[in-house]
């Protein structure tokens, strides 16, 4: 496990080099989108209309932000549960998305579709939304207002940090640490 600066877009070089567990810290644009603009943007491929940003070589981060207080670019920041997009994610990846941010575990077909789609999960702490919003430099709402804090904002961070969660081979950082923690618990 190592520590690794990246900048987004993302390209397939990149994301082949990291691994589960490695602490990476990213620079560049991201977006933000939850379940109702995933359902959204999945609705629109399905009636054939375009995006609202180019998804290639993207990352979403599943975050729906506090409003900020006066002098604030963003409000508190933290990751919303990732399972809550598994049903949209495969579709996403298909198209050309190649990293999400977010908490927890992720479905089977998601694994799988990350694997296919040579694609990145990474897992944000939960709990420090105020330490990874002073790493997001401007933000702007770029779809789906009416969606309020789950609207599409473009975010411009620095070297916000986050944790392979799941690597392009399926690697899962969560089922590598049950299996550690079984094994501790077995020498004890």
């Amino acid at each position: 496990m190592k520590e690794v600066k990246i900048t987004t877009p993302l390209d397939d070089n990149t994301i082949e080099k990291l691994n589960a567990g490695d602490r990476v810290y990213i620079t560049g644009i991201i977006y933000t989108a939850r379940d109702a603009a995933h359902k959204r943007m999945v609705d629109s491929l399905k009636n054939g209309r375009k995006l609202p940003f180019d998804i290639n070589n993207s990352i979403i981060y599943y975050v729906g932000p506090c409003p900020p207080k006066p002098g604030q670019v963003i409000g508190s920041a933290g990751p919303t549960t990732s399972y809550r997009m598994d049903d949209y994610t495969p579709t996403l990846l298909k198209v050309g998305l190649k990293g999400m941010i977010g908490k927890g575990n992720r479905s089977k077909e998601v694994i799988n579709s990350i694997v296919e789609n040579n694609c990145v999960y990474f897992a944000a702490i939960g709990g420090a939304g105020a330490l990874i919003s002073s790493c997001i430099k401007s933000s702007e709402v770029i779809a789906y207002e009416d969606l309020g804090a789950e609207a599409i904002r473009k975010l411009y961070v620095e070297d916000f940090p986050v944790i392979v969660a799941i690597d392009s081979r399926g690697n899962n950082l969560y089922d590598i640490n049950r299996t550690k923690s079984k094994i501790e618990g077995e020498r004890i």
